[in-house]
């Protein structure tokens, strides 16, 4: 029976098509409906390290947590952690937020030379009354916390901000990451994790370094509860990457979930979520890009995107020591080079 199981879940999951499990022996991950889903490629990694939380009967929250701190220290990315490039005046300030399926969540933003930033955020959500703290405040508390303080800007993204100072153009461009255009990295990868448990609890992770070149100060979406993430045990969870600045205008990961409460499913939420994002600035969308990743509280797993080239990847009891990647679909076919 569970080799049955699990060669259905590994030939739905190739291809792409519904993604719910039986409910059944929902104390062992192995036989339970337990998944994680995450932004860009680099979310299979991120998926491994919070499946070891998952595997072991651990909570949905602990599993993003440690995704996320996966990709704050080890992926070496321009747009996540301690290899983030910096803002205009050559600062590296990180961004993250965490939220449980209860509703707690916590959050910090610009936050300077603390490594892992989405343990701050749920250092905030647990012993403080507050949601989000900021900028020197947040460091504050993280060092009294017991989180060291240390240098994170890295030579390479040192070298390539002097490298921007040239020219000083802030154009962020569609998946500039993902295309490899030379000079064009001001489009960063939000790593958004979520998490289905074995016990059906949800949560979810954020964690950048934002834009690249941004104004000193500016705070993207990725720390917002209600625009970067947002998580209900009640309906599902939701988390976003691409230019932050559209997600916190509508509420977007917020909405996603509202619509999957209305009876959307979440690759619909998603659709409808980036249709209001294109009625609303229709000119706007043609030069930016954003994208929406969800899950329900059935392990249904959904995405869409402004435009081509938005990948996730999945991780769940069937799909073996892999993840996989998926492409989501896109109200622009023809993605911008």
């Amino acid at each position: 029976m569970m080799t049955t199981r699990r060669d259905f879940l590994q030939t739905s999951l190739l291809a792409g098509g519904a993604l719910a499990l039986p409910r059944a022996m929902r104390a062992d991950p192995a036989n339970s409906s337990a998944r994680i889903v995450s932004t860009w490629d680099f979310g299979v990694s991120a998926n491994q390290a919070a499946w070891q939380v998952i595997a072991k009967g651990g909570s949905a929250l602990d599993a993003v947590e440690a995704g996320a701190r996966w990709a704050e220290s080890e992926l070496c990315n321009p747009t996540v952690g301690r290899c983030g490039n910096p803002d205009r005046d050559g600062v590296l300030t990180l961004d993250a937020s965490i939220m449980d399926g209860d509703g707690r969540c916590g959050a910090v933003a610009a936050l300077q030379d603390i490594a892992h930033p989405v343990s701050v955020a749920r250092r905030v959500m647990e012993r403080t009354p507050h949601v989000l703290l900021v900028g020197e405040g947040a460091q504050q508390f993280a060092v009294q916390q017991g989180f060291p303080r240390e240098e994170l800007l890295t030579p390479e993204a040192e070298k390539a901000w002097r490298e921007w100072l040239k020219t000083a153009q802030y154009q962020p461009r569609i998946n500039a990451e993902r295309t490899k255009v030379p000079g064009n990295k001001e489009n960063h990868d939000t790593l958004g994790i979520l998490a289905l448990d074995a016990g059906g609890r949800l949560a979810g992770a954020c964690t950048t370094s934002g834009m690249a070149w941004k104004m000193h100060g500016r705070v993207g979406d990725s720390p917002i509860i209600g625009a970067g993430l947002y998580v209900d045990n009640e309906v599902g969870a939701a988390t976003a990457s691409g230019v932050g600045e559209e997600m916190i205008r509508n509420a977007a990961s917020f909405l996603v979930v509202e619509l999957m409460r209305q009876g959307r499913s979440p690759a619909e939420a998603c659709r409808e979520a980036i249709d209001r994002v294109v009625r609303k600035r229709p000119e706007a969308s043609r030069t930016l890009q954003v994208c929406f990743l969800a899950i329900n509280k059935n392990g249904d797993v959904g995405a869409h995107a402004l435009h081509k080239g938005f990948v996730y990847a999945m991780h769940d009891a069937g799909a073996g020591p892999h993840d996989k990647l998926h492409e989501a679909a896109s109200v622009y076919a023809t993605e911008q080079k």
